[in-house]
C-alpha cells in the first residue's frame, strides 16, 4: 500500500489506444480511442457484451500484444516500444495472471503448480516451495498443497491458480472472467478472496468478468461497447 500521505502511483496508463486487425481484405476496428488511468492499489472490473473489445484489451493490457497506435504504459515502460522479449520480461516481472479455465498441470501437486513462475524466475527449489506454501495459506489452501488438481473442486482448483498469480509478487494481478467456471456460491468466495487480496497485500486487481456480481464488489467499473468506454466510473447495477 501507498505510504500515509503519498498519492498512489499511476500502475497502467492508457491514452489514445487503438487496436486494428486485417481480416482479408477489410480492417477490424476492436479498439477505438480508449484512454483510461489505474492507480496502484485500485480495483477495476472490466465489463462489456461479448464483442465490445474486452478480450483485446486484456491481452494488450497483459503485455501479449501490442496497440496499433496509442499509448500503454505498465509500470512506466512504454509497452509499444517493446520487443517479443522484453514484454515476455516485463509479463515475469509485474503480471500474475488468473483465467476462467485455471491452466493447472493435471498430474502437479498444488504447491508445485504454484512455484511453476518462480522456477522461471530462476528462484532456487527450497524458497520456491516456501513461498508456494505461504501463497497456497494466503487463499485458504495450506491443507491442500499435495493434492492434485483432479482431487481438487472447481472452487479450489481457481484458489491454486490465484495462488499461482500472486506468488511472485506481481504489481498487478489481470484475471480473466475467473468465477466464469464456477456457481454462484462460489464464484462470491473467490470475488471476497480477491477483496482480500486487494485490502490485504495491496494487490492492484483488474478483472475482466461478465459476471455482474464480481463486478460490482469492484471498486470501479470500465465498461466497453464496440471498442469504446463509454463507462468509466463507480460499479454499475446492471451491464
Amino acid at each position: 500500500m501507498s505510504a500515509p500521505g503519498k498519492a498512489p502511483e499511476a500502475l497502467l496508463e492508457v491514452s489514445h489506444l487503438d487496436r486494428r486487425f486485417a481480416m482479408g481484405e477489410e480492417e477490424v476496428h476492436a479498439l477505438r480511442d480508449v484512454t483510461f488511468t489505474i492507480l496502484a492499489g485500485e480495483y477495476v472490473a472490466l465489463i462489456g457484451p461479448s464483442g465490445s473489445g474486452k478480450s483485446t484489451m486484456m491481452y494488450l493490457l497483459g503485455c501479449l500484444d501490442t496497440p496499433t497506435s496509442g499509448l500503454y504504459r505498465l509500470a512506466g515502460y512504454d509497452v509499444g516500444t517493446l520487443g517479443d522479449d522484453d514484454l515476455a520480461a516485463l509479463r515475469n516481472r509485474f503480471i500474475g495472471f488468473v483465467f476462467q479455465a485455471f491452466n493447472l498441470l493435471a498430474r502437479t501437486s498444488a504447491v508445485d503448480n504454484v512455484a511453476l513462475p518462480l522456477r522461471y524466475q530462476g528462484v532456487g527449489v527450497r524458497e520456491r516451495r516456501q513461498r508456494a506454501r505461504e501463497a497456497l495459506g494466503r487463499v485458504g489452501l495450506g491443507h491442500r498443497e499435495d493434492h492434485t488438481p483432479d482431487r481438487l473442486s472447481g472452487g479450489e482448483r481457481q484458489r491454486v491458480a490465484i495462488a499461482r498469480a500472486i506468488v511472485t509478487r506481481p504489481k498487478l494481478l489481470l484475471c480473466d472472467e475467473p468465477t466464469g467456471n464456477l456457481d454462484q456460491r462460489v464464484g462470491s468466495e473467490i470475488a471476497a478472496l480477491f477483496e482480500d487480496l486487494n485490502r490485504d497485500l495491496g494487490a492492484t486487481l483488474l478483472v475482466v468478468t461478465h459476471d455482474p456480481q464480481l463486478a460490482r464488489r469492484a471498486r470501479r467499473n470500465i465498461k466497453l461497447v464496440d471498442g469504446a468506454v463509454v463507462h468509466d466510473g463507480p460499479p454499475l447495477e446492471g451491464f
